[in-house]
């Protein structure tokens, strides 16, 4: 399977390009170009100092990094952010800190989200007058169970 050639324009002349930090990985790392002080709840969008040419077929997803998430509640608003094919400008992330006490701070050059490079399909989209049956019907939220409830010990049941 070849790799696809991804083009990438440093905006910033100091900042790494993407990396995998190991072989087997699905994203690669992304770094802030500049100090970032998120209070509990407060959000921002972030910029990285790359711009991509993405090749037709293919889509960059940024997801949030898991380890930032676990120690200090740092995510991403909109995760995955997407970056389409089309796009030139500057990959920039829209991080929120979920932690009700804690302040995040980041510095210059900190990995703060990790991009993941996908095949797209294109779809047709059809208007109908009614939808083919299935199993699942038009059950939404929760309907396939694995939700706790309030005040049960999930444990027991």
């Amino acid at each position: 399977m070849t790799e696809p050639q991804i083009l990438v324009q440093r905006l910033d002349s100091e900042v790494p390009l993407p990396a995998y930090a190991h072989d087997a990985d699905a994203g690669a790392d992304l770094v802030t170009t500049r100090d970032v002080v998120l209070e509990p709840g407060e959000r921002e969008v972030v910029p990285t100092g790359i711009a991509l040419a993405l090749p037709v077929g293919y889509a960059g997803f940024v997801h949030p990094r898991s380890g930032l998430a676990a120690r200090v509640g740092l995510s991403i608003v909109n995760a995955p952010g997407t970056i389409d094919a089309g796009y030139r400008g500057e990959v920039k992330v829209c991080l929120v800190n979920l932690d009700r006490r804690r302040t995040v701070r980041l510095s210059r050059g900190d990995r703060i989200a990790q991009l993941v490079v996908q095949r797209i399909e294109r779809a047709s989209f059809v208007a109908v007058e009614g939808l083919p049956e299935s199993v699942r019907g038009a059950g939404g939220y929760g309907s396939t169970g694995g939700f706790a409830a309030p005040g049960i010990d999930n444990e027991e049941h």
